[in-house]
Protein backbone atom coordinates (compact mmCIF):
# COMPACT_ATOMS: atom_id res chain seq x y z
CA UNK A 1 0.00 0.00 0.00
CA UNK A 2 1.29 3.46 -0.90
CA UNK A 3 1.67 6.00 1.90
CA UNK A 4 -0.76 8.93 1.91
CA UNK A 5 -0.64 12.18 3.90
CA UNK A 6 -4.17 13.21 2.96
CA UNK A 7 -6.42 13.56 6.00
CA UNK A 8 -9.49 14.93 4.23
CA UNK A 9 -12.83 13.18 4.64
CA UNK A 10 -13.88 11.92 1.24
CA UNK A 11 -17.41 10.87 0.22
CA UNK A 12 -17.44 7.13 -0.39
CA UNK A 13 -18.08 5.74 -3.86
CA UNK A 14 -18.19 2.13 -4.99
CA UNK A 15 -16.75 0.76 -8.20
CA UNK A 16 -17.30 -2.79 -9.42
CA UNK A 17 -14.72 -4.92 -11.16
CA UNK A 18 -16.70 -7.57 -12.99
CA UNK A 19 -16.27 -10.00 -15.87
CA UNK A 20 -16.50 -13.67 -16.60
CA UNK A 21 -14.28 -16.31 -14.98
CA UNK A 22 -10.62 -15.98 -15.92
CA UNK A 23 -10.85 -12.30 -16.83
CA UNK A 24 -8.07 -11.31 -14.42
CA UNK A 25 -10.05 -9.63 -11.65
CA UNK A 26 -8.06 -11.21 -8.82
CA UNK A 27 -4.71 -10.17 -10.31
CA UNK A 28 -5.86 -6.61 -11.00
CA UNK A 29 -7.23 -6.22 -7.49
CA UNK A 30 -3.95 -7.39 -5.97
CA UNK A 31 -2.16 -4.69 -7.95
CA UNK A 32 -4.71 -2.13 -6.75
CA UNK A 33 -4.00 -3.14 -3.13
CA UNK A 34 -0.28 -2.61 -3.69
CA UNK A 35 -0.37 0.62 -5.69
CA UNK A 36 -2.99 2.80 -4.02
CA UNK A 37 -3.22 4.44 -0.62
CA UNK A 38 -5.55 3.73 2.29
CA UNK A 39 -8.30 5.71 0.60
CA UNK A 40 -8.86 2.75 -1.73
CA UNK A 41 -10.50 -0.23 -0.05
CA UNK A 42 -10.53 -3.51 -2.00
CA UNK A 43 -13.28 -5.95 -1.06
CA UNK A 44 -12.87 -9.69 -1.65
CA UNK A 45 -15.23 -11.70 -3.82
CA UNK A 46 -18.23 -12.89 -1.82
CA UNK A 47 -18.44 -16.19 -3.69
CA UNK A 48 -14.79 -17.02 -2.96
CA UNK A 49 -15.32 -16.31 0.74
CA UNK A 50 -18.27 -18.67 0.84
CA UNK A 51 -16.81 -21.49 -1.28
CA UNK A 52 -13.38 -21.46 0.37
CA UNK A 53 -15.14 -21.62 3.75
CA UNK A 54 -17.04 -24.76 2.84
CA UNK A 55 -20.31 -23.34 1.54
CA UNK A 56 -21.73 -25.97 -0.81
CA UNK A 57 -21.99 -25.12 -4.51
CA UNK A 58 -25.52 -25.71 -5.65
CA UNK A 59 -25.92 -28.16 -8.53
CA UNK A 60 -29.71 -28.23 -8.84
CA UNK A 61 -31.64 -25.07 -9.80
CA UNK A 62 -32.95 -24.76 -6.22
CA UNK A 63 -29.45 -25.21 -4.84
CA UNK A 64 -27.97 -22.71 -7.29
CA UNK A 65 -30.64 -20.18 -6.32
CA UNK A 66 -29.78 -20.65 -2.63
CA UNK A 67 -26.11 -20.10 -3.48
CA UNK A 68 -26.84 -16.87 -5.34
CA UNK A 69 -28.96 -15.57 -2.47
CA UNK A 70 -26.07 -16.23 -0.07
CA UNK A 71 -23.61 -14.48 -2.39
CA UNK A 72 -25.90 -11.47 -2.83
CA UNK A 73 -26.38 -10.92 0.89
CA UNK A 74 -22.70 -11.52 1.67
CA UNK A 75 -21.78 -8.90 -0.94
CA UNK A 76 -24.22 -6.42 0.57
CA UNK A 77 -22.79 -6.91 4.07
CA UNK A 78 -19.18 -6.67 2.87
CA UNK A 79 -20.06 -3.30 1.41
CA UNK A 80 -21.89 -2.28 4.60
CA UNK A 81 -18.86 -3.02 6.79
CA UNK A 82 -16.62 -1.02 4.43
CA UNK A 83 -19.03 1.91 4.48
CA UNK A 84 -19.20 1.88 8.28
CA UNK A 85 -15.52 1.43 9.06
CA UNK A 86 -13.26 2.24 6.12
CA UNK A 87 -11.63 5.67 5.58
CA UNK A 88 -11.70 4.99 1.84
CA UNK A 89 -12.86 7.38 -0.84
CA UNK A 90 -13.30 4.44 -3.19
CA UNK A 91 -14.42 0.91 -2.42
CA UNK A 92 -13.41 -1.44 -5.22
CA UNK A 93 -15.65 -4.51 -5.24
CA UNK A 94 -14.69 -7.87 -6.70
CA UNK A 95 -18.06 -8.26 -8.42
CA UNK A 96 -21.23 -6.50 -7.30
CA UNK A 97 -24.77 -7.40 -6.33
CA UNK A 98 -25.95 -7.24 -9.95
CA UNK A 99 -23.61 -10.11 -10.93
CA UNK A 100 -25.99 -12.60 -9.37
CA UNK A 101 -28.48 -11.89 -12.15
CA UNK A 102 -26.06 -13.54 -14.61
CA UNK A 103 -25.86 -16.70 -12.50
CA UNK A 104 -29.53 -16.99 -11.53
CA UNK A 105 -30.85 -20.43 -12.60
CA UNK A 106 -34.46 -19.35 -13.30
CA UNK A 107 -34.51 -17.14 -16.43
CA UNK A 108 -38.22 -16.42 -16.15
CA UNK A 109 -38.05 -15.37 -12.49
CA UNK A 110 -37.11 -11.90 -11.29
CA UNK A 111 -33.80 -12.28 -9.46
CA UNK A 112 -34.02 -8.82 -7.91
CA UNK A 113 -37.55 -9.28 -6.59
CA UNK A 114 -36.29 -12.40 -4.83
CA UNK A 115 -33.65 -10.24 -3.13
CA UNK A 116 -36.32 -7.65 -2.15
CA UNK A 117 -34.81 -4.96 -4.34
CA UNK A 118 -34.88 -3.74 -7.94
CA UNK A 119 -32.31 -3.83 -10.70
CA UNK A 120 -32.41 -0.03 -10.92
CA UNK A 121 -31.67 0.32 -7.21
CA UNK A 122 -28.71 -2.06 -7.38
CA UNK A 123 -27.24 -0.38 -10.47
CA UNK A 124 -27.46 3.00 -8.74
CA UNK A 125 -25.40 1.78 -5.78
CA UNK A 126 -22.23 1.74 -7.90
CA UNK A 127 -20.50 4.79 -9.32
CA UNK A 128 -18.76 2.86 -12.10
CA UNK A 129 -18.54 -0.65 -13.51
CA UNK A 130 -15.29 -1.88 -15.03
CA UNK A 131 -15.90 -5.05 -17.03
CA UNK A 132 -12.81 -7.14 -17.74
CA UNK A 133 -13.59 -9.33 -20.71
CA UNK A 134 -12.95 -13.06 -20.44
CA UNK A 135 -10.08 -14.23 -22.70
CA UNK A 136 -10.72 -16.18 -25.87
CA UNK A 137 -11.27 -19.91 -25.45
CA UNK A 138 -7.64 -20.80 -26.22
CA UNK A 139 -6.25 -18.38 -23.64
CA UNK A 140 -8.48 -19.38 -20.72
CA UNK A 141 -6.79 -21.07 -17.73
CA UNK A 142 -7.69 -22.81 -14.46
CA UNK A 143 -4.99 -21.34 -12.19
CA UNK A 144 -7.60 -20.37 -9.60
CA UNK A 145 -8.62 -23.62 -7.83
CA UNK A 146 -12.12 -22.23 -7.17
CA UNK A 147 -12.71 -21.76 -10.91
CA UNK A 148 -14.67 -24.74 -12.20
CA UNK A 149 -16.11 -23.36 -15.46
CA UNK A 150 -14.93 -24.51 -18.87
CA UNK A 151 -13.69 -21.90 -21.34
CA UNK A 152 -17.03 -21.96 -23.15
CA UNK A 153 -18.98 -21.60 -19.90
CA UNK A 154 -16.76 -18.68 -18.92
CA UNK A 155 -17.49 -16.96 -22.23
CA UNK A 156 -21.24 -17.51 -21.70
CA UNK A 157 -21.11 -16.01 -18.19
CA UNK A 158 -19.20 -13.05 -19.59
CA UNK A 159 -22.02 -12.51 -22.10
CA UNK A 160 -24.64 -12.76 -19.35
CA UNK A 161 -22.76 -10.23 -17.24
CA UNK A 162 -22.83 -7.78 -20.15
CA UNK A 163 -26.62 -8.12 -20.14
CA UNK A 164 -26.85 -7.92 -16.34
CA UNK A 165 -25.04 -4.57 -16.12
CA UNK A 166 -26.61 -3.10 -19.27
CA UNK A 167 -27.87 0.41 -18.73
CA UNK A 168 -25.33 1.45 -16.10
CA UNK A 169 -24.33 5.00 -17.10
CA UNK A 170 -20.64 4.54 -16.27
CA UNK A 171 -19.69 1.10 -17.58
CA UNK A 172 -16.33 0.58 -19.27
CA UNK A 173 -15.11 -2.56 -21.01
CA UNK A 174 -11.47 -3.64 -20.85
CA UNK A 175 -10.75 -6.12 -23.60
CA UNK A 176 -8.29 -8.98 -23.24
CA UNK A 177 -4.87 -8.46 -24.78
CA UNK A 178 -1.89 -10.65 -25.59
CA UNK A 179 0.04 -9.15 -22.69
CA UNK A 180 -2.02 -9.20 -19.49
CA UNK A 181 -0.02 -6.25 -18.15
CA UNK A 182 -1.68 -4.04 -20.79
CA UNK A 183 -5.14 -5.10 -19.64
CA UNK A 184 -4.22 -4.61 -15.98
CA UNK A 185 -2.71 -1.18 -16.64
CA UNK A 186 -5.87 -0.05 -18.40
CA UNK A 187 -8.07 -1.20 -15.51
CA UNK A 188 -5.84 0.46 -12.90
CA UNK A 189 -5.85 3.72 -14.85
CA UNK A 190 -9.65 3.67 -14.90
CA UNK A 191 -9.77 3.16 -11.14
CA UNK A 192 -7.21 5.91 -10.54
CA UNK A 193 -9.29 8.35 -12.56
CA UNK A 194 -12.14 7.88 -10.06
CA UNK A 195 -10.02 8.87 -7.06
CA UNK A 196 -9.90 12.34 -5.50
CA UNK A 197 -6.96 14.30 -6.94
CA UNK A 198 -5.07 14.21 -3.62
CA UNK A 199 -4.97 10.40 -3.70
CA UNK A 200 -3.84 9.83 -7.28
Amino acid sequence: MRECDCSAAHPLARVVLTGGPGAGKTAVLELVRQQFCRHVDVLPEAASILFSGGFRRGTTPAGQAATQRAIFHTQRELEAVAEAESPAALTVCDRGTVDGFAYWPYPGEDFFAGMHTTREHELARYRAVIHLRTPAVGAYNHVNPLRIETARQAAEYDRRLIEAWAGHPHRIFVESSTAFVDKASRAIALIEALLPACCR
